[in-house]
């Protein structure tokens, strides 16, 4: 049976950290007549106008989404110029750098994680190892990105999704590996929604449960709700 884990040292970092989890199966992950890629790319641009209500700061790295997870990214180690996730979003938003459609399930989740502000990401279920967790790295594990065939291990301290074959996400959502990445193939996936935020986790349980909606209605999954935090560490995935 795989677990997903949140190490104990990640709550001694971030006390108020919550993580909502959709555990998603019999996804069909492939544009289809009635959910064109067209229609994907419509709602992208869409939730670009929308995520300019994250950024009302003139500097940058003042906006709030931006300011807790660089924050954040200074309790551990990291690759010199990692960002969050969101913040790589919202920067691509304030250059009017337009993002394009990859595949119905990371199209989704990157229509949520503009339209809330909030870093969304998820795993190929069948091709993990073992359990999942997120917790700071040995840094010996291997690493493999996309565009890359060369392992490219963490900094021991950086903070990473592993399972026991290796590094599954570096500095915590900043850069995904290839082995577990959803791809046209998926059909049962770990998503994670992430909040660091105290003030914001009434956002994190609406966005979570749109994703749902949007993954069950689109892709003719059934997904399962689960949201940890440090009275509720660890959920079976599969």
């Amino acid at each position: 049976m795989k677990k997903f884990i949140i190490a104990d040292e990640m709550f001694e970092m971030f006390p108020d950290l919550q993580i909502g989890i959709l555990v998603c199966e019999g996804i069909s992950n492939e544009y289809d007549e009635l959910n064109p890629e067209s229609s994907y790319e419509t709602k992208i641009r869409e939730s670009e106008k929308t995520a300019k209500k994250h950024l009302t700061e003139s500097v940058f790295s003042e906006n709030q989404v931006v300011k807790c997870w660089r924050e954040a990214f200074q309790k551990f180690k990291t690759k010199k110029g990692a960002r969050c996730s969101i913040e790589a979003l919202l920067k691509r938003i304030e250059k009017e750098n337009h993002l394009g459609t990859i595949n119905p399930l990371v199209d989704i989740y990157n229509i949520i994680s503009l339209q809330y502000g909030i870093p969304c990401g998820g795993e190929d279920i069948d091709n993990i190892e073992g359990d999942i967790l997120l917790t700071k790295a040995v840094g010996v594990e291997s690493f493999i990105t996309l565009g890359s065939d060369k392992s490219e291990p963490p900094y021991e301290g950086e903070v990473i999704y592993k399972d026991d074959e290796g590094a599954i996400c570096r500095c915590w959502n900043w850069r995904e590996g290839k082995r577990t990445m959803l791809t046209e193939d998926t059909k049962n996936a770990f998503m994670c929604l992430e909040q660091v935020d105290a003030t914001r986790m009434f956002e994190l349980k609406e966005a979570l449960d749109i994703l749902r909606q949007q993954i069950e209605s689109k892709l003719g999954a059934k997904c399962r709700i689960e949201i940890l935090n440090s009275e509720k560490k660890e959920i079976e995935l599969a």
